[in-house]
């Protein structure tokens, strides 16, 4: 089965910088699943993916625009610490979690306060060229559930 819309795809990808720097990866472990054709990854990812098939190695480039966006400049935004999300203790420069209307969203700390941290908007990877190499492991048709929910499930994917 190739890679089309609805269609859960299992692989492993390390992602690097611009210089070849490595940032995150997911080879230790499970791989992860994403459900494609639903922006359940950046657009440049997904379309690169799209029409590969199980057991194919890819080597893919984004640059910003379909990426994470080129960095709005004077993005910070004031808001309670209890909203951060993903640690107990903070400091300036460390990656938060934050819900808004648009669904959670990753931020930098530009400062922190004892109760209000200022934030830096701008999704930490906005502005980068992003480098991935890509080993896809399985590729399946989606199930009406994970259509209907717009995301995998199982295995690397959504645990409800």
């Amino acid at each position: 089965m190739i890679v089309a819309k609805d269609t859960v795809v299992q692989l492993h990808y390390t992602l690097k910088d611009e210089q070849g720097n490595e940032i995150e990866t997911t080879r230790h472990g499970d791989p992860i699943a994403y459900l494609q054709g639903h922006k359940n990854m950046i657009p440049g990812f997904e379309s690169a993916i799209e029409g590969k098939q199980a057991g194919e190695h890819i080597d893919i480039t984004v640059s910003p625009e379909n990426g994470y966006g080129h960095r709005i400049e004077g993005s910070v935004q004031r808001v309670p610490v209890k909203h951060l999300q993903g640690a107990s203790k903070w400091k300036k420069g460390m990656i938060a979690g934050i819900n808004t209307d648009q669904g959670e969203r990753q931020v930098t700390i530009v400062k922190m306060g004892r109760f209000m941290v200022d934030v830096d908007t701008n999704h930490p990877f906005a502005g980068k060229t992003l480098q991935f190499d890509v080993d896809i492991v399985e590729v399946r048709a989606a199930t009406d559930s994970e259509i209907s929910h717009g995301h995998a499930h199982g295995i690397g994917g959504h645990q409800h």
